[in-house]
């Protein structure tokens, strides 16, 4: 064991000990102490749920036994403020370093960036790394230096990246103990004696931590990968990858799926394997949708909160907590939707293909605020993924300039014969439909009366008729739309009369979440308290300025074209200042970003765009690489609207052309800068 001049690792969501950078210099510079700080207090209304909670404690158990094995072990801090514990670990260790992974959640931004300024000022060196991405937000630019607002130009620029990601790091061979006796560890409760029973159902199911991730991504590519582009969406067998849950929790490094995964796509490729080919691209670009999300994220930090399309902003949308109930109890008289949300509820998961199916028909045909839903999704997957959820919400409801047509709905009575197209899923999660027979297991309310009494099956007693018919739904969609337009000419009419004043609406006053969530209203987040960005120098993390002055509402239009940005208002970042003579582990190869959530356990599995994924050569426009310590670009929000679009599949976050046509002033990104920031 060694004393003072100690480094603390500190571990969030990137709990392994295998292609882990912050890890691997903490190991490079001397002694460790690594540390996790349990603090959800400090994610506001984003306390994790039952079944996230009960992962994260498997996980950390598996990470702190390898640590064991390797020398040291994970020092456990319970808190209220991560920044306090850390300061109490270096006042009891004398550690003079601390190392951390990025995250890029507007909450982890913020508060990353104060734990340097602060740590800095009681003289530690903070170092931070890339562990979570193929290439940092700010390095994925435009040609004038801007960052993409459509998938489809993000993921072609990824491909055409001129530097590809590193070898994933092996795990170190052994590990310098700093003198954890001086900093003892909190017992941390993840779960209540109400939750036991139904958390040890998971186990049976899962098997969270790093080593188990590793046999997961193993598994799935030298299996189902090769059929997946043929499989990927059929909900009713296991045709995805499973990594979602591990990616989230950084179990997994996304540049080793990507390296293991372009491994057989080059093996496949001398074969001529054309299938296997189509199956790898598909499955890359499902990760890339990953990658994406942190990239909205970062550039447009109250994604999570906020549509990005202006017009969405006046949307009446429907607040009605009996649709909610039925919705999440599985209680709406549509089977694919109600299997759905019923294998949710029981099991925190969901096949990405059904994720979109009961998305679309909370939003498309309840008219519930997305807000909620996303918000639900929090609460009870395996996988929550605030960015993920967020991107993947914002798709559905066609807050996004590549996004769903708002005025397409699905009816889940046709998707359901084409992902279950026999039935066998409803039926595993409908017991009380089990005896329909196929011909009518996606709408029973069709069934002849004989055919329903046969099955046992009494409509509006054990099985509820629809609670809203599909083609009331168009109208009211219509309707609602017409709505919107006019409530936004008349905010449009107030603003240039002068007026803005008493226009509110759901985006600067979001409708509230209903208490059957039971959420911790009292909690502020930590992106209410922002802190001042200084003129300082690091050497790693780019990081929002989440000043007042950003979020201040001002008086001109909210909705404006992100062409004309704002350059004056633009914070300079800080650049590094305590920088080791190790060489930064920039990895970031974009031409498959990150298969979190991707085939399998996506949040939002959406094919899309077409590019092939050979590397180009081409330069890389606009994006300063950090490689030597140099400097960070100046970082502001998201001010650029493009509008070109491309068709996707019936899965993809493609837009057709006729929505935009007809609204042209729907395609404008809001500019955060004039949004309060409150909310």
């Amino acid at each position: 064991m060694s004393g003072g001049g100690c480094s603390i690792v500190w571990f969030r969501r990137d709990l392994r000990v295998e292609d882990n950078p912050a890890l691997a210099a903490g190991v490079r510079a001397g002694a460790v102490i690594a540390v996790f700080v349990w603090a959800p207090e400090e994610e506001g209304h984003y306390y994790p749920g039952r079944v996230s909670r009960w992962w994260l404690k498997q996980s950390l158990a598996h990470l702190d036994s390898s640590l064991k094995s390797l020398g040291t072990s994970l020092v456990t801090k319970r808190s209220t403020d991560s920044i306090s514990s850390l300061l109490e670990v270096v006042k009891a260790t004398g550690a003079t370093q601390l190392f951390f992974n990025h995250l890029y959640d507007p909450i982890s931004l913020v508060r990353d960036h104060r734990a340097k300024e602060i740590l800095t000022a009681q003289g530690v060196s903070v170092r931070s790394f890339n562990a979570d991405l193929l290439y940092e937000p700010w390095e994925v630019n435009d040609d004038e230096g801007r960052p993409f607002t459509t998938f489809s130009a993000f993921w072609e620029k990824c491909l055409s990246m001129p530097y590809d990601p590193e070898a994933p790091l092996l795990p170190p061979k052994r590990i310098i103990s700093g003198v954890v006796s001086r900093c003892r560890s909190d017992n941390l409760v993840f779960e209540d004696e109400s939750e036991k029973g139904s958390n040890a159902l998971l186990a049976r199911a899962w098997s969270p931590g790093w080593s188990n991730a590793d046999k997961a991504l193993t598994t799935f590519v030298n299996g189902p990968l090769l059929e997946y582009s043929q499989n990927r969406r059929k909900a009713d067998s296991a045709t995805t990858s499973f990594l979602s849950p591990h990616l989230h929790f950084g179990e997994v490094s996304v540049r080793k799926v990507f390296h293991f995964v372009r491994i057989k796509q080059v093996l496949w490729a001398n074969e001529g394997n054309k299938a296997g080919e189509e199956s790898v691209n598909l499955f890359l670009k499902s990760i890339g949708l990953r990658e994406y999300s942190r990239y909205m994220s970062f550039n447009h930090p109250h994604s999570h909160e906020r549509p990005l399309l202006g017009h969405l902003r006046y949307f009446p949308w429907v607040v009605d907590e009996g649709y909610f109930k039925a919705w999440r109890q599985g209680r709406t008289g549509y089977p694919l939707v109600d299997a759905g949300m019923r294998e949710l509820w029981a099991t925190g998961w969901l096949h990405d293909r059904i994720r979109v199916v009961v998305a679309s028909f909370f939003v498309k045909v309840l008219q519930l605020p997305w807000r909620w839903g996303m918000k639900y999704f929090w609460d009870t997957l395996l996988d929550a993924d605030l960015e993920s959820d967020a991107l993947g919400w914002q798709y559905i409801s066609g807050t996004l300039p590549d996004g769903r047509e708002f005025d397409r709905i699905d009816n889940p009575q046709f998707v359901g014969y084409k992902c279950d197209p026999h039935g066998e899923y409803v039926r595993r999660w409908l017991p009380e439909l089990a005896r329909l027979p196929t011909e009518w297991i996606h709408h029973p309310w069709n069934a002849p009366e004989s055919v329903l009494e046969a099955a046992g099956i009494e409509l509006g007693s054990n099985y509820p008729l629809p609670i809203v018919e599909i083609d009331s739904a168009k109208v009211r969609l219509e309707q609602a739309l017409s709505q919107m337009w006019q409530n936004e000419a008349a905010a449009r009419a107030a603003i240039e009369n002068g007026m803005e004043e008493g226009h509110g609406d759901s985006a600067d006053s979001p409708i509230a979440f209903p208490q059957a969530m039971q959420m911790e209203m009292e909690h502020e987040p930590v992106r209410n308290n922002p802190v001042i960005v200084t003129v300082r120098r690091y050497e790693d993390q780019m990081v929002p300025s989440m000043t007042s002055s950003l979020f201040r509402a001002d008086d001109e239009e909210n909705s404006v074209d992100i062409r004309n940005s704002v350059l004056e208002s633009r914070a300079e970042v800080p650049t590094d200042v305590n920088v080791a003579e190790n060489t930064r582990r920039d990895t970031l190869d974009q031409a498959v970003m990150q298969t979190a959530r991707t085939n399998a356990t996506p949040h939002f599995n959406f094919a899309v765009g077409r590019r092939n994924s050979e590397d180009s050569t081409a330069e890389s426009s606009s994006s300063i690489r950090e490689r030597d310590g140099g400097v960070v670009p100046i970082w502001s929000p998201s001010s650029t609207n493009y509008s070109d679009q491309y068709v996707g599949d019936d899965n993809g976050i493609g837009t057709s052309s006729s929505y935009l046509q007809r609204h042209p002033q729907s395609h404008q990104l809001m500019n955060w800068q004039r949004l309060s920031q409150t909310g």
